[in-house]
């Protein structure tokens, strides 16, 4: 089973989208948290080192996860959507966008 994990500031609209919309499948396990100290989730260097596959919404993102957690990476990929801070929780476009670019990654 793939361990999934998406990233985005403050853990409270993208990344858990992502992660509800990605939990209803059976061959993945999944988790968000934010890179932001207030985030709803906090990003910690378990869950970092737990995932195989990490997507982060944003650049900014990826750099805070690699200059914070780098030596926890190991292999996991890390993957940047692109997805800018201008959905709301489960937004159907953000669904929709999420659907598309995370599904070219999975099986």
């Amino acid at each position: 089973m793939k361990k999934v994990l998406f990233v985005c500031s403050r853990n409270r609209l993208r990344s858990p989208t992502a992660e509800q919309i990605f939990s209803e499948r059976r061959d993945l396990e999944v988790a968000s948290a934010g890179t932001n100290h207030d985030a709803d989730v906090p990003l910690t260097s378990d869950l970092v080192a737990w995932a195989d596959l990490i997507f982060v919404m944003e650049r900014e993102q990826r750099a805070k996860l690699q200059r914070r957690f780098g030596k926890y990476l190991k292999s996991a990929r890390v993957i940047c959507l692109d997805i800018p801070d201008n959905y709301a929780f489960m937004d159907p476009a953000l669904v929709h966008l999420l659907e598309a670019k995370v599904g070219r990654f999975l099986p």
